[in-house]
């Protein structure tokens, strides 16, 4: 780890820098932050220099999906403990910005996580960027594994937790059917962003949501219907309007690979972020946890109810990046730009985290050559 008390300069035989491997470069680091992103004979003299070697160095990956790790679930845990537990166990595989995610739960439940994530950031927690609220504002039809007693009409209180305190970035998944625009606008108004999921909206109910401010699509292809010729849906706004920022959870059991690709085709990695949709599995030994009281067991790194629903995953940001690259076919700046660039740009932290720019934060992972973690590198 490099040390944040002193300023040094970092390189590696390749460095991602706006979209390109470098081979030439050198990144100047000033505590937390980078200082300067230069060739290495512009480095200034006297300056501690860390060769990490043979390598691809590029920005730390950032989750917008993240429900728990290490053992923990969130909505079992909405503490401090519980958040600092998530980080780490998501920090060995590569992610060094994460939302941490609720799911659908009471009012109490929403207003613990936010106490929690205030105190976090209030602390300087490494890694935690904002809140992920998904639901409770969400369609009972495609419910998914979330409990349907939970979901609910929007509350107006809920805009008062949002304002109440520094939450980071906001993202709330909701269903546009079920929401009045001016209630999204509301949302846009408080800071939050605000992405469909787990809808049944038309085409046109998506359009007029994101007229109103919506800009994101949470799992798409799950708890959505698919999109028909004659019937588009919300996928079919998905893909067709051009602002949309859309999650992917490429695993290979939530869409099928060949879907994924002709999603990237159509929207391109400008706009297609993975995520995890983590569920406590991940940085664990344990191979079941408890929802809602029901046992989830996870079998051949796939998370399932009794029934068989899909709950979440045990998916890794380390391992969407192979995905991506052995299932989709993306080479490595492209797959590495859907968890980190392309998430950052969505939340409009683009000039904080996920790029290897002058300004960012000193978050970064270096790769083997087939996109393999050999190191974490953060001064948070």
């Amino acid at each position: 780890m490099v040390s944040g008390n002193a300023t040094c300069a970092l390189t590696a035989s390749h460095i991602l820098i706006e979209g390109r491997w470098e081979t030439d470069r050198t990144i100047l680091l000033e505590k937390n932050r980078i200082e300067v992103v230069c060739q290495i004979e512009e480095l200034p003299a006297g300056i501690e220099q860390k060769d990490l070697g043979d390598g691809y160095l590029a920005p730390g990956y950032v989750d917008l999906q993240v429900n728990g790790g290490g053992g923990v679930l969130l909505n079992d845990e909405p503490t401090v403990a519980g958040l600092q537990t998530v980080a780490e166990a998501h920090r060995q595989f590569g992610t060094t910005s994460f939302l941490p995610t609720l799911i659908t739960d009471g009012y109490d439940v929403m207003q613990r996580m936010a106490d929690a994530i205030r105190e976090a950031r209030s602390r300087s927690l490494p890694g935690i960027i904002g809140v992920h609220f998904e639901g409770p504002y969400l369609n009972r039809d495609r419910k998914g594994v979330h409990d349907e007693t939970r979901i609910r009409r929007f509350e107006e209180k809920f805009l008062d937790l949002l304002k109440d305190g520094d939450l980071g970035a906001v993202l709330i998944t909701l269903a546009p059917e079920k929401v009045s625009g001016d209630y999204i606008r509301a949302l846009c108004e408080a800071g939050a962003i605000v992405s469909a999921g787990h809808t049944t909206a038309s085409l046109e109910q998506t359009r007029a949501a994101m007229q109103a401010g919506l800009t994101g699509f949470t799992h798409l292809y799950n708890a959505m219907p698919p999109m028909l010729s004659r019937d588009p849906g919300v996928v079919g706004a998905a893909l067709s309007e051009p602002e949309g920022y859309c999650g992917i959870i490429a695993d290979g059991f939530h869409v099928d690979p060949a879907v994924l690709k002709a999603t990237i085709a159509a929207k391109t990695t400008d706009r297609i972020m993975l995520v995890t949709d983590a569920m406590p599995v991940v940085g664990s030994e344990q191979d079941s946890f408890t929802l809602y009281g029901n046992r989830i067991t996870t079998k051949n790194g796939r998370c399932t109810t009794a029934d068989g629903t899909l709950a979440g995953s045990a998916l890794s940001m380390e391992q969407a990046v192979l995905n991506s690259l052995r299932m989709l076919d993306q080479p490595l700046e492209k797959a590495i730009k859907m968890a980190s660039e392309t998430p950052a740009r969505f939340l409009e932290l683009e000039n904080d985290i996920g790029r290897i720019a002058p300004g960012c934060r000193a978050d970064f992972v270096f790769l083997a050559k087939d996109g393999r973690l050999q190191d974490v590198i953060t001064t948070r």
